[in-house]
């Protein structure tokens, strides 16, 4: 609802409803809004929504009545009998944020190419008499040809405006190293809790992971945020207590102000919770923003002879050990796309591409109508690890409703070749196949290889908020098919073992011997990494594993009929049944050892363990791997129709399981009971 004395409606001068314009707004100020938490205060921020698509969020503005936002947005429409639907909200973190009114704001009625001042008085439908104060603005209705518009805004996309291209860089990094919990409130019946906490910075969100039944969590996490702010902003935590199949309990909540730390400096900080006892250990650090930019193609970092040289010199040798988090940096050139899906009911598309580096995310403009677009922007990134992916998507964009999927394509850092444009096919949500669409690309790597070698060794980067894992019979057996190629590969290497003790190539086996008496003889502790060494070695030279998961790739990827894919899934499920019935067979045998549940077994097990004890005390380790080996090598030659046997196995073979004593436990006799009774007896 507009007040008409004051919003600059001009009804005598009224636009049309189609062609395509271009709206600014400047969201200014509020004045008088409504009190929404205890203190006598809010926390007011600013939703536009179009057409039932939200399309600006402003920033909160805290413990303030009458903020000041000093907003900028620019909009492009193709219609404008929809009108701009404005509504303010309280911000609570971890709980729903309260409704504080709305307004409409219509476009129709707006006069053209003239800044002017609007005020919006804010009313909630529901308690029309409430009164909960009002926004002021200023608007600016331009038409895409008007010459305004082409003079504010010449050579430029009209789709990324500057505004735009700024929200996305951040001027600094904050690390956070989450520690511990102190004394927190107990939410379980059990008198503990299972906690983990969630971060908020703006529109980043971490959260952390859970720590079983414990007051006191040691959490030892550490990740960063972008600080897009000047002054810092508002870092937000809420901790939880994880309950599997019902909401997760609320612990308390804490604040911290970043404008108050000293940047350059790690704080060692001790929050206490709000509205409830315990406090959140953390370690902050704020530091300058790395290399990040989105630039037109005329404007390319690495392309500056100048500009590349003192790149170079950032990230060469001799700056191998300061700033190790700061590894080197990426620039990525989007030149277009050919070929992409039609996701519109018009036949075309309205694409955008989004970059992402681990938790660095950046995007184009948006191109509309056009299957081919062309962007023409370099984007930098930070490297913080090598051996990250690039990851490109590209979207279509929709104005009441999220964006829809066209394709994606993952690059890793270290498979970069520099300056090469390379178009790269569009894969499926899934990277399991191709859909429609080829895009253009021009990567450059620059890294300190030091300071890569050095981050490889340390906890890799998490993302922000990972999606929770969902039941799929289809990646279970593909994880299924995983692992027992691992497994059939150990197999594999264990049967050419035993090949050499059973003498199937007379040549092989005595090379074998020969190899393993002189290596056992004259052993020493550096031959371990040399063995490995060697067998890398083999790999590159010999091996054709790159060929053979290709070839599994292509396999795996061959369409199955459906009784097909129930007897594979029957399959997984019959062998995973039994691959943990052997191993927690084996595992409460050993259990069953050492609790004397066979007295026979366990005086047995003694009697080896002390044999074993006294030869390893009385006769070198070496002399003993030496007569093992030679008893392997020759018990095929003495006697060739022997078969082969594990002898711990064996013995473990005879310790019951605890089914197997479950089923050779006695049941009691009581003559004087009654069969039932007798039955429930035996049962409990």
């Amino acid at each position: 609802m507009a007040a008409p004395c004051s919003s600059g409606v001009a009804p005598e001068r009224a636009a049309p409803s189609s062609g395509m314009y271009k709206l600014e707004i400047e969201l200014r100020r509020g004045h008088n809004l409504a009190v929404r938490d205890r203190g006598g205060s809010s926390d007011p921020y600013v939703k536009f929504k179009l057409a039932g698509k939200e399309v600006f969020r402003s920033k909160t503005i805290h413990k303030n009545l009458n903020p000041v936002w000093d907003e900028k947005v620019t909009l492009i429409m193709d219609s404008l009998s929809e009108p701009l639907y404005i509504k303010v909200f309280d911000y609570d973190f971890g709980l729903q944020d309260d409704f504080m009114g709305s307004a409409y704001l219509y476009l129709e009625s707006l006069e053209q190419q003239r800044r002017i001042p609007v005020t919006l008085v804010l009313k909630d439908p529901q308690y029309p008499d409430q009164d909960l104060g009002s926004l002021e603005l200023a608007v600016l209705l331009t038409p895409k040809d008007s010459p305004i518009e082409e003079q504010r805004d010449p050579g430029q996309s009209v789709r990324l405006s500057e505004l735009h291209r700024k929200s996305q860089l951040w001027r600094g990094i904050v690390s956070i190293a989450l520690i511990e919990g102190r004394n927190l409130i107990p939410m379980d019946p059990n008198g503990l809790s299972d906690p983990y906490v969630k971060f908020r910075l703006g529109p980043q969100k971490y959260r952390s992971k859970t720590v079983p039944k414990t007051l006191s969590p040691q959490w030892r996490e550490q990740f960063d945020l972008h600080l897009y702010e000047e002054t810092g902003g508002v870092l937000e935590l809420t901790v939880w207590d994880r309950d599997t199949g019902r909401r997760d309990d609320f612990i308390g909540r804490c604040q911290l102000d970043l404008s108050t730390l000293t940047k350059e400096q790690t704080h060692h900080l001790e929050l206490p919770l709000e509205e409830s006892r315990g406090y959140v250990v953390l370690l902050v650090t704020l530091t300058a923003s790395a290399h990040v930019s989105i630039a037109d193609l005329s404007i390319t970092p690495l392309d500056d002879l100048q500009e590349r040289r003192e790149i170079l010199r950032r990230y060469g040798l001799w700056k191998s050990f300061s700033n190790f988090r700061d590894v080197g940096i990426v620039q990525v050139k989007v030149m277009r796309a050919e070929g992409l899906m039609a996701a519109d009911v018009t036949g075309k598309s309205d694409p955008f591409c989004v970059l992402e580096l681990n938790n660095d995310r950046l995007q184009t403009h948006t191109v509309y109508k056009n299957l081919s677009p062309e962007w023409n922007k370099v984007f930098t990134f930070n490297v913080k690890d090598i051996h990250s992916v690039l990851e490109v998507t590209v979207f279509d964009e929709d104005r009441d409703r999220s964006a829809d999927f066209l394709g994606k394509v993952v690059i890793p850092l270290l498979r970069i070749r520099n300056g090469e444009q390379k178009g790269y096919v569009l894969k499926n949500k899934e990277l399991t196949g191709p859909t429609k669409g080829v895009i253009y690309l021009e990567i450059d790597v620059i890294y300190n290889t030091v300071k890569a070698a050095l981050r490889t060794v340390v906890p890799a980067e998490q993302k922000y908020i990972e999606e929770e894992p969902k039941v799929s019979k289809q990646l279970l057996q593909q994880n299924f098919n995983r692992v027992k190629r691992c497994v059939m590969v150990l197999i594999s290497y264990g049967t050419y073992i035993n090949s050499c003790f059973e003498w199937e190539s007379a040549q092989r086996s005595i090379v074998s011997f020969v190899l393993f008496v002189v290596v056992v003889w004259n052993f020493e502790l550096y031959m371990l990494p040399l063995a490995l060494l060697l067998l890398l070695l083999w790999n590159f030279f010999f091996s054709s594993s790159r060929e053979t998961a290709e070839m599994v790739r292509k396999r795996d990827s061959e369409p199955k009929g459906f009784m097909d894919k129930l007897y594979a899934i029957q399959d997984v499920f019959i062998s995973v049944q039994s691959a943990l019935d052997e191993v927690a067979s084996y595992g409460e045998r050993i259990k069953n050892t050492v609790n004397w549940t066979v007295p026979f077994l366990s005086w047995l097990a003694i009697t080896a363990l002390c044999l074993a004890t006294l030869l390893l005390y009385l006769i070198p380790l070496r002399y003993l791997v030496l007569a093992w080996g030679v008893n392997k090598f020759t018990k095929k030659l003495r006697d060739p129709y022997m078969i082969d046997n594990n002898e711990l196995l064996d013995f473990l073979s005879r310790v019951p399981s605890d089914v197997q004593v479950m089923q050779h436990r006695e049941l009691k006799v009581d003559p004087g009971q009654s069969p039932n009774k007798r039955r429930r007896t035996n049962l409990s």
